[in-house]
């Protein structure tokens, strides 16, 4: 697990929680939760919650739990809670001892409902759907009341209890809250407290329950359950924090959390919407929600971002009350330096050129020392095998060229990297004219020579045909084409926007044998290629798989 820092930047938020604890508002504590849905995979957005509530835990020494808001079984299952778990931990956040389920507080959510029957401040109501949102009413039209709003306490008990043990069929009734059907707010238009569910398997309660209770009941009193001080949520749900102070205020629980909204992390060339990226994933259009391309977590940790790198990117964007839109290059740069600092080096030829050195011993093989960090002696160094015959990349080498290609060129000197002087003295063609074959001959006493004693134009990376390793790279490129694909109103339909060169696979490139027990998702840089891990689905001993994690620059501004 990397190290996390120590840096507290400042915000409106911890501006709340300083002045909360400077007046002793919770008796100095301090306490916050990540309530996901596990009703899919995380993504970059859940990553600035994950960071904000468990690294504002840990800068007040105060708790946040880790808590599936698991009220909606029809879309729930465990392999989405298991992911949320590896992900949270992946992040470098511990919750082990702070784990919880909102139905692990099914019992108390329903003898709560049942309070607010005794009460008068809840009802069953036998409307259907459609008719609910017929009364409901719209943003400019008041609703009006159910024809079952003035139920009897007796009859609401009743039949509520008859709702539990299930004695109604799937959407024929609710439970719901009374509380005004004119109010400008519409989600204090007597929302839905509990939903019949008589036919699903809830992924921890089993078949116990037959209703089940609505993501904005279930999670403020979970929160107040938990003695959470602090309920950090996206900007979306402000207009919800009045029926979050109605259900605790009205039911007058021990603790009453203070429910604070920040706005949602919008990453450019990126989509966050659940719904959305299921559309991407059930499409096709990717191979799965751990696709390297895709926003998600596991995505990200397959294509080989380091966590640290998150983590600092999350720092870096803030935190604000104001909707805003995040440079991709921000998340790249974070990725970029984390890479450069703590990646070793290593050679690949991506698309190879057979390059034979003429004047080199036919049987021979040097094993020549290089690097594995050009400013961190502590990574130490490698052996590299040079043999008469090597492989360079396609794009080192013209025949001609004019004094800005600092590459191979036909009757002119490059350097080998961490090798030796060559001179390309013959090009050999295939029928077709294509240049399969470059005769060099080296330079034995340029080994180990100070560049600046023995200047050439450039510097390029090899791997010997004896001794490299065949390997499949896959490319990534953004998967989006558009800075904002989902909210172009030119274009009705956000997959138009699908990058069609966002997956480009070499299948004849050539990697040095250092490499050849690369562990999953351990990210090398690849002198002059980039950044690339060993694919932690794909890739074996027999079979290695790099994925491009990032590549060396910025290259998306010449593309756009």
């Amino acid at each position: 697990m990397s190290e996390i820092t120590d840096i507290k930047p400042s915000n409106f938020i911890r501006h709340i929680i300083d002045a909360d604890m400077t007046e002793n508002k919770y008796g100095g504590r301090f306490q916050t939760r990540f309530p996901p849905e596990p009703n899919g995979y995380l993504h970059i957005g859940h990553a600035k919650s994950i960071c904000l509530n468990f690294g504002l835990a840990m800068d007040y020494k105060g708790l946040c739990n880790l808590r599936f808001d698991d009220t909606n079984p029809q879309k729930e299952e465990n392999e989405f809670v298991d992911a949320i778990k590896t992900d949270v931990n992946w992040l470098g956040f511990e919750f082990e001892k702070n784990l919880h389920y909102a139905s692990s507080y099914f019992e108390q959510l329903y003898i709560y409902a049942t309070q607010l029957i005794k009460q008068g401040d809840a009802y069953v109501c036998d409307l259907s759907a459609e008719e609910t949102r017929e009364y409901r009413g719209t943003l400019t039209d008041p609703g009006k009341n159910s024809p079952y709003r003035e139920r009897s306490i007796k009859e609401n008990l009743e039949l509520f209890k008859r709702m539990r043990e299930g004695d109604f069929e799937d959407g024929s009734r609710l439970l719901r809250a009374k509380i005004d059907m004119t109010s400008a707010n519409i989600n204090l238009r007597d929302p839905a407290i509990y939903r019949i569910r008589r036919d699903v398997v809830h992924h921890q309660t089993g078949t116990a329950w037959s209703i089940y209770p609505m993501y904005d009941y279930a999670h403020c009193l979970s929160d107040a359950i938990e003695g959470v001080t602090h309920s950090l949520c996206t900007l979306e749900f402000e207009d919800h924090r009045p029926l979050y102070d109605w259900f605790l205020r009205t039911l007058k629980t021990e603790h009453h959390p203070k429910q604070i909204e920040f706005s949602r992390l919008n990453l450019q060339y990126t989509i966050t919407s659940k719904r959305k990226l299921t559309k991407v994933v059930e499409g096709n259009f990717v191979d799965g929600w751990n696709d390297p391309r895709m926003p998600t977590i596991t995505g990200m940790r397959r294509r080989g971002y380091p966590a640290a790198a998150l983590r600092e990117f999350c720092l870096r964007i803030g935190v604000t009350k104001a909707d805003n839109s995040v440079e991709m290059d921000i998340l790249e740069s974070c990725i970029r330096e984390n890479l450069n600092e703590n990646s070793p080096r290593a050679m690949a030829v991506l698309d190879p050129l057979k390059v034979v050195i003429s004047n080199y011993p036919e049987d021979k093989t040097e094993q020549l020392t290089a690097p594995n960090h050009p400013q961190n002696e502590s990574m130490g160094t490698r052996e590299v095998p040079f043999s008469k015959t090597l492989y360079i990349d396609k794009s080192d080498f013209r025949e001609e060229a004019n004094n800005k290609f600092k590459r191979l060129v036909k009757d002119k000197e490059v350097r080998l990297r961490n090798a030796y002087v060559i001179r390309c003295d013959e090009v050999i063609k295939d029928e077709h004219g294509e240049v399969v074959e470059l005769r060099c001959s080296y330079d034995p006493a340029t080994l180990g020579v100070n560049p600046e004693d023995r200047k050439v134009k450039g510097v390029i990376h090899w791997v010997s045909a004896k001794h490299g390793i065949p390997a499949e790279i896959r490319v990534f490129d953004r998967l989006f084409s558009h800075p904002h694909p989902d909210t172009d109103k030119d274009v009705d339909d956000f997959t138009a926007h699908l990058n069609p060169d966002s997956l480009m696979t070499l299948t004849h490139s050539i990697v040095e044998p250092s490499v050849a027990k690369a562990a999953s998702n351990f990210v090398y840089q690849f002198e002059r290629e980039g950044y690339f891990c060993a694919d932690s689905e794909l890739s074996s001993a027999g079979n290695l798989v790099f994925n491009r994690t990032i590549t060396l620059r910025d290259t998306w501004v010449k593309k756009s």
